[in-house]
Protein backbone atom coordinates (compact mmCIF):
# COMPACT_ATOMS: atom_id res chain seq x y z
CA UNK A 1 0.00 0.00 0.00
CA UNK A 2 1.10 3.46 -1.12
CA UNK A 3 1.41 6.54 1.12
CA UNK A 4 -1.29 8.09 -1.24
CA UNK A 5 -3.28 4.56 -0.74
CA UNK A 6 -2.74 4.96 2.62
CA UNK A 7 -4.54 8.61 3.10
CA UNK A 8 -6.86 8.01 1.03
CA UNK A 9 -8.25 4.90 3.07
CA UNK A 10 -7.72 7.06 6.45
CA UNK A 11 -9.72 9.54 5.15
CA UNK A 12 -12.29 7.74 3.83
CA UNK A 13 -12.92 5.40 7.33
CA UNK A 14 -12.13 9.02 9.04
CA UNK A 15 -15.70 10.11 6.96
CA UNK A 16 -17.72 7.60 6.53
CA UNK A 17 -16.58 5.53 9.44
CA UNK A 18 -15.04 2.21 9.86
CA UNK A 19 -18.13 0.37 10.37
CA UNK A 20 -19.91 1.30 7.82
CA UNK A 21 -17.68 -0.57 5.54
CA UNK A 22 -19.89 -3.73 6.72
CA UNK A 23 -17.76 -5.92 8.57
CA UNK A 24 -15.10 -5.65 11.34
CA UNK A 25 -12.84 -8.34 11.95
CA UNK A 26 -13.60 -10.94 14.65
CA UNK A 27 -9.82 -11.43 14.69
CA UNK A 28 -7.12 -8.95 13.84
CA UNK A 29 -2.95 -9.81 14.25
CA UNK A 30 -0.32 -6.95 14.04
CA UNK A 31 3.28 -7.03 13.12
CA UNK A 32 4.23 -4.33 15.00
CA UNK A 33 7.35 -3.24 12.74
CA UNK A 34 9.44 -0.17 12.71
CA UNK A 35 9.97 0.64 16.05
CA UNK A 36 13.99 0.98 15.53
CA UNK A 37 13.70 3.13 11.93
CA UNK A 38 10.77 5.00 13.19
CA UNK A 39 14.02 6.30 16.17
CA UNK A 40 16.85 6.52 13.34
CA UNK A 41 14.79 8.74 11.58
CA UNK A 42 14.61 11.30 14.04
CA UNK A 43 18.19 10.76 15.57
CA UNK A 44 16.64 8.79 18.38
CA UNK A 45 17.78 5.78 20.21
CA UNK A 46 16.30 2.39 19.60
CA UNK A 47 14.58 1.96 23.29
CA UNK A 48 12.73 5.48 22.57
CA UNK A 49 11.66 3.85 19.70
CA UNK A 50 10.46 0.72 21.40
CA UNK A 51 9.05 2.83 24.42
CA UNK A 52 7.18 4.91 21.78
CA UNK A 53 5.91 1.04 20.25
CA UNK A 54 4.45 0.90 23.74
CA UNK A 55 2.34 3.88 23.44
CA UNK A 56 0.92 2.91 20.46
CA UNK A 57 0.11 -0.62 21.26
CA UNK A 58 -2.06 1.11 23.74
CA UNK A 59 -3.77 3.29 21.68
CA UNK A 60 -4.55 -0.12 19.39
CA UNK A 61 -5.80 -1.60 21.92
CA UNK A 62 -8.50 1.03 22.75
CA UNK A 63 -8.86 1.39 19.56
CA UNK A 64 -10.01 -2.55 18.90
CA UNK A 65 -12.56 -1.83 21.84
CA UNK A 66 -13.87 0.64 20.48
CA UNK A 67 -14.39 -0.94 17.08
CA UNK A 68 -15.67 -4.08 18.27
CA UNK A 69 -12.50 -6.27 17.26
CA UNK A 70 -12.82 -9.39 19.49
CA UNK A 71 -9.40 -10.30 19.42
CA UNK A 72 -6.05 -8.47 19.02
CA UNK A 73 -3.16 -10.51 18.50
CA UNK A 74 0.39 -8.87 18.90
CA UNK A 75 3.75 -10.09 17.74
CA UNK A 76 5.42 -8.97 20.65
CA UNK A 77 8.35 -10.73 20.73
CA UNK A 78 9.69 -13.44 18.25
CA UNK A 79 12.49 -16.34 19.56
CA UNK A 80 14.37 -15.03 17.17
CA UNK A 81 14.80 -11.52 18.91
CA UNK A 82 16.66 -13.11 21.33
CA UNK A 83 19.71 -12.77 18.96
CA UNK A 84 19.75 -8.77 19.60
CA UNK A 85 22.14 -7.15 21.42
CA UNK A 86 22.12 -8.13 24.80
CA UNK A 87 21.46 -4.25 25.98
CA UNK A 88 17.97 -4.24 23.73
CA UNK A 89 17.02 -7.71 24.63
CA UNK A 90 17.14 -6.54 28.32
CA UNK A 91 15.25 -3.23 27.47
CA UNK A 92 12.49 -4.88 25.45
CA UNK A 93 11.94 -6.87 28.71
CA UNK A 94 12.06 -3.66 31.42
CA UNK A 95 9.31 -2.57 28.67
CA UNK A 96 7.24 -5.99 28.94
CA UNK A 97 7.75 -5.37 33.02
CA UNK A 98 6.56 -1.75 32.91
CA UNK A 99 3.53 -2.61 30.45
CA UNK A 100 2.07 -4.76 32.20
CA UNK A 101 2.59 -3.22 35.50
CA UNK A 102 1.44 0.26 34.18
CA UNK A 103 -1.61 -1.13 31.95
CA UNK A 104 -2.74 -4.14 33.74
CA UNK A 105 -5.55 -2.39 35.84
CA UNK A 106 -6.59 -0.32 32.33
CA UNK A 107 -6.71 -3.47 30.79
CA UNK A 108 -9.06 -4.83 33.56
CA UNK A 109 -11.16 -2.48 33.68
CA UNK A 110 -11.88 -2.55 30.18
CA UNK A 111 -13.11 -6.09 30.24
CA UNK A 112 -9.69 -7.04 28.37
CA UNK A 113 -8.45 -10.55 28.75
CA UNK A 114 -4.84 -11.26 28.09
CA UNK A 115 -3.51 -14.66 26.50
CA UNK A 116 -0.03 -15.76 26.20
CA UNK A 117 0.91 -17.46 23.26
CA UNK A 118 4.36 -19.07 22.63
CA UNK A 119 7.04 -21.24 24.77
CA UNK A 120 7.79 -20.96 28.52
CA UNK A 121 10.78 -23.39 28.52
CA UNK A 122 13.84 -21.14 29.39
CA UNK A 123 12.34 -17.51 30.32
CA UNK A 124 13.55 -16.24 33.90
CA UNK A 125 11.19 -17.04 36.69
CA UNK A 126 10.51 -12.94 37.07
CA UNK A 127 8.90 -12.82 33.27
CA UNK A 128 7.29 -16.12 33.79
CA UNK A 129 5.75 -14.77 36.77
CA UNK A 130 4.94 -11.67 34.98
CA UNK A 131 2.64 -13.35 32.50
CA UNK A 132 1.07 -15.48 34.48
CA UNK A 133 -0.57 -12.83 36.67
CA UNK A 134 -1.31 -10.61 33.52
CA UNK A 135 -2.84 -14.05 32.01
CA UNK A 136 -4.92 -15.05 35.91
CA UNK A 137 -5.79 -11.39 36.83
CA UNK A 138 -7.83 -10.92 33.75
CA UNK A 139 -8.98 -14.40 33.22
CA UNK A 140 -12.65 -13.78 33.79
CA UNK A 141 -12.87 -10.86 31.38
CA UNK A 142 -15.27 -11.73 28.22
CA UNK A 143 -14.51 -8.25 26.20
CA UNK A 144 -11.26 -7.85 24.33
CA UNK A 145 -9.42 -10.74 24.10
CA UNK A 146 -5.65 -9.07 24.27
CA UNK A 147 -2.91 -11.91 22.67
CA UNK A 148 0.67 -11.73 23.15
CA UNK A 149 2.93 -13.53 21.24
CA UNK A 150 5.94 -13.45 23.49
CA UNK A 151 8.82 -15.89 22.70
CA UNK A 152 6.75 -17.34 19.76
CA UNK A 153 7.46 -18.56 16.38
CA UNK A 154 5.21 -20.20 13.90
CA UNK A 155 7.77 -23.14 12.99
CA UNK A 156 8.39 -24.27 16.54
CA UNK A 157 4.59 -23.64 17.52
CA UNK A 158 4.03 -26.15 14.63
CA UNK A 159 7.01 -28.55 15.11
CA UNK A 160 5.93 -28.79 19.14
CA UNK A 161 2.27 -29.71 18.02
CA UNK A 162 3.58 -32.57 15.70
CA UNK A 163 6.09 -33.77 18.07
CA UNK A 164 2.99 -34.27 20.55
CA UNK A 165 1.29 -35.95 18.11
CA UNK A 166 4.23 -38.43 17.65
CA UNK A 167 4.42 -38.99 21.27
CA UNK A 168 0.66 -39.92 21.47
CA UNK A 169 0.96 -42.13 18.90
CA UNK A 170 4.26 -43.65 20.16
CA UNK A 171 2.11 -44.07 23.41
CA UNK A 172 -0.82 -45.81 21.88
CA UNK A 173 -3.18 -42.92 22.69
CA UNK A 174 -3.54 -42.23 19.07
CA UNK A 175 -4.06 -43.57 15.46
CA UNK A 176 -1.45 -42.58 12.72
CA UNK A 177 -5.08 -42.55 10.84
CA UNK A 178 -6.71 -40.15 13.26
CA UNK A 179 -4.01 -37.20 12.57
CA UNK A 180 -5.55 -34.53 10.01
CA UNK A 181 -5.74 -31.23 10.16
CA UNK A 182 -7.98 -30.30 13.20
CA UNK A 183 -5.55 -32.88 15.32
CA UNK A 184 -2.57 -30.85 14.52
CA UNK A 185 -4.53 -27.38 14.99
CA UNK A 186 -5.75 -28.74 18.64
CA UNK A 187 -2.16 -28.84 19.71
CA UNK A 188 -1.37 -25.36 18.49
CA UNK A 189 -1.14 -22.47 21.05
CA UNK A 190 -4.07 -21.08 19.72
CA UNK A 191 -6.35 -24.23 19.77
CA UNK A 192 -9.03 -22.41 21.11
CA UNK A 193 -8.69 -19.02 19.77
CA UNK A 194 -10.10 -18.72 16.42
CA UNK A 195 -8.22 -17.98 12.97
CA UNK A 196 -6.96 -14.17 12.25
CA UNK A 197 -9.43 -12.81 9.60
CA UNK A 198 -6.66 -9.70 9.12
CA UNK A 199 -2.75 -9.24 9.49
CA UNK A 200 -1.45 -6.40 9.42
CA UNK A 201 2.23 -5.46 9.32
CA UNK A 202 3.50 -1.97 9.80
CA UNK A 203 6.80 -0.31 8.37
CA UNK A 204 6.01 -0.66 4.53
CA UNK A 205 7.58 -4.92 5.08
CA UNK A 206 5.56 -7.62 3.42
CA UNK A 207 6.47 -10.94 4.71
CA UNK A 208 5.75 -12.94 7.61
CA UNK A 209 8.46 -13.72 9.56
CA UNK A 210 7.22 -16.82 11.44
CA UNK A 211 4.07 -15.42 12.95
CA UNK A 212 0.93 -17.41 12.75
CA UNK A 213 2.04 -19.82 9.72
CA UNK A 214 -0.70 -21.91 10.19
CA UNK A 215 -3.39 -19.99 11.25
CA UNK A 216 -2.88 -17.13 8.44
CA UNK A 217 -4.37 -19.84 5.53
CA UNK A 218 -7.07 -18.14 4.69
CA UNK A 219 -6.40 -14.43 6.53
CA UNK A 220 -6.31 -11.18 4.44
CA UNK A 221 -3.27 -8.90 4.95
CA UNK A 222 -2.77 -5.32 5.17
CA UNK A 223 0.82 -3.83 4.88
CA UNK A 224 1.02 -0.23 6.01
CA UNK A 225 3.80 2.24 5.24
CA UNK A 226 3.53 3.61 8.75
CA UNK A 227 6.00 2.64 11.13
CA UNK A 228 4.52 1.19 14.37
CA UNK A 229 5.02 4.00 16.84
CA UNK A 230 2.87 6.02 14.17
CA UNK A 231 -0.09 3.43 14.36
CA UNK A 232 -3.73 4.98 15.90
CA UNK A 233 -6.78 4.51 15.55
CA UNK A 234 -6.86 6.02 12.02
CA UNK A 235 -4.40 3.26 11.07
CA UNK A 236 -6.81 0.32 12.17
CA UNK A 237 -9.72 2.50 10.43
CA UNK A 238 -8.18 1.96 7.17
CA UNK A 239 -6.69 -1.23 7.58
CA UNK A 240 -10.30 -2.32 8.21
CA UNK A 241 -11.49 -0.21 5.43
CA UNK A 242 -8.84 -2.29 2.69
CA UNK A 243 -9.92 -5.92 4.43
CA UNK A 244 -14.12 -4.99 4.31
CA UNK A 245 -13.74 -4.40 0.36
CA UNK A 246 -11.38 -8.20 0.12
CA UNK A 247 -13.27 -11.23 -1.39
CA UNK A 248 -13.09 -13.98 0.66
CA UNK A 249 -13.79 -17.23 -0.76
CA UNK A 250 -11.93 -19.75 1.16
CA UNK A 251 -10.78 -22.10 -1.43
CA UNK A 252 -14.69 -21.68 -3.26
CA UNK A 253 -15.38 -20.72 -6.80
CA UNK A 254 -18.15 -18.73 -5.69
CA UNK A 255 -18.22 -14.51 -5.87
CA UNK A 256 -20.21 -12.47 -3.52
CA UNK A 257 -19.28 -14.13 -0.18
CA UNK A 258 -17.21 -10.98 1.13
CA UNK A 259 -16.10 -11.24 4.37
CA UNK A 260 -18.97 -14.20 5.12
CA UNK A 261 -16.71 -16.05 7.87
CA UNK A 262 -16.08 -12.89 9.34
CA UNK A 263 -18.38 -11.73 12.92
CA UNK A 264 -18.53 -8.32 13.63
Amino acid sequence: MSDRDFAGLKETARETGAGSFGCTPRHVAVIMDGNGRWAARRGLPRLEGHRRGVEALRRAVRASIELGVGYLTVYSFSVENWTRPKEEVQSLMVLLHRFIHNDLAELSANNVRVRVIGARAGLTSDVLALLRQAEEITRDNTGLTLVVAFNYGARQEIAAAARGLAEAVAAGELSPADIDADALASRLYTADIPDPDLIIRTSGEKRLSNFLLWQSAYTEFVFLPIHWPDFDKAALEAAIAEFAHRDRRFGGLESGMRNAKTAS
